[in-house]
């Protein structure tokens, strides 16, 4: 989600959380999250017209996929130098979300059209469409599902190939249910997401749907001398890279993209 003005977020979080369909899963847990530090290894360039929405390091490269109607994209894009390798838009009526990478295909959420675009990984040429539920906020994958959030405090399970929902997770902590999940990335079994309208990402059991740890990136700008702009908005962004065990993490319209470390 997924506007400019922050009065106009609060209200429209408040607003679509009402309105959401989706009832917490009854899985509610008591388990404190762990405080997980981390270390700025790099920075480098992002786009500050992309209103990041899905971000993914598959096959040494960056993937990424942006929102805003009239401003929705797909990219390949170059790590070192910001700039997209290969892009394609999606038509103005489509506000577009999260993204990942499953069997060569790549997979778009949109926000409230209920549409869900698949294309072929290589050739960006669309191969299919799905209709979605609920509204299209995050996705990853575990391997062989697809795992979305919805703007509430559940995470769907879904079948690639009959975009069926297989299981439903709800996620939560020792102060209950963990709403406004957003943007996802599957690592080692855990699930990370930011939190919408916040500078956390919490690190979620896969199997349980415990919040096991959070990571607090209030300041990440001012500490690495980032320049800050009008029109940027809330962090958003979350790829990982195996081969260093580390995160790539950036925000709506930031100027950096961050290579981070857990301590």
């Amino acid at each position: 989600m997924k506007f400019r003005y922050p009065l106009i977020i609060l209200t429209a979080v408040l607003l679509f959380s009402c309105k959401n369909n989706d009832q917490p899963a009854e899985n509610e847990t008591t388990v404190t999250p762990t405080v997980l530090n981390y270390t700025v290894v790099k920075v480098y360039p992002h786009d500050t017209s992309s209103y990041t929405q899905g971000l993914i390091w598959h096959n040494n490269q960056l993937f990424e996929g942006t929102g805003l109607n009239g401003e929705s994209k797909l990219m390949l894009t170059d790590l070192t130098s910001g700039k997209a390798l290969k892009k394609i838009n999606l038509p103005y009526s489509y506000f577009g979300e999260g993204i990942t990478i499953l069997n060569n295909k790549i997979y778009q959420l949109t926000w409230r059209e209920h549409k869900v675009f698949v294309y072929d990984a290589t050739t960006f040429k669309k191969e299919k469409e799905f209709d979605w539920t609920f509204d299209g906020w995050g996705l990853t994958t575990n391997g062989t599902q697809l795992i979305i959030s919805t703007g509430g405090s559940n995470l769907y399970f879904v079948n690639p190939e009959t975009f069926n929902i297989e299981k439903t997770l709800g996620v939560s902590d020792n102060n209950g249910y963990v709403g406004n999940l957003n943007e996802l990335e599957w690592v080692d079994g855990k699930i990370y997401a930011n939190i919408y309208m916040t500078n956390f990402i919490v690190q979620i059991n896969a199997n349980t749907g415990a919040v096991e740890g959070k990571i607090d990136f209030t300041d990440l700008l001012q500490k690495t001398n980032t320049p800050i702009y009008e029109n940027m908005d809330v962090l958003n962004g979350i790829a990982y890279d195996a081969s260093k065990k580390a995160f790539y993490i950036t925000g709506k319209k930031w100027p950096a993209l961050f290579e981070i470390k857990l301590n």
